[in-house]
């Protein structure tokens, strides 16, 4: 798996009213990485109460969520990574209704 394909994980962690905390991340069972997509089969996953999102990467560059990616939300959270992955400005995580969260890296 390697640029310029995208890639996906699974974010874990928790959550305490307001605020969310990542904790861990995990390769999804069977993953497929493409050069404009990635994704993982739901049914393979196992019972995991801890997995609270999904992130994965846009190698275009494009810092915002395609219709699929709304479409295919998995858990609280959504974070997006984006070419050139250098610094939290190509990072954005969103609610489930495609909203830019506020966040801060610890």
């Amino acid at each position: 798996m390697f640029h310029p394909r995208e890639s996906i994980l699974l974010l874990k962690g928790k959550i305490d009213k307001k605020k969310i905390v990542v904790t861990d991340v995990q390769i999804p069972p069977l993953a497929t990485h493409g050069s404009t997509f990635s994704g993982f089969p739901l049914s393979r996953l196992p019972i995991d109460f801890s997995v609270i999102g999904v992130a994965h990467s846009h190698p275009s560059g494009a810092l915002r969520p395609s219709v699929t990616d709304l479409n295919k939300f998995y858990g609280r959270i959504m974070l997006i990574t984006a070419y050139p992955y250098q610094s939290e400005q190509n990072i954005i995580i969103l609610d489930r209704k495609g909203k830019p969260l506020k966040y801060a890296v610890i």
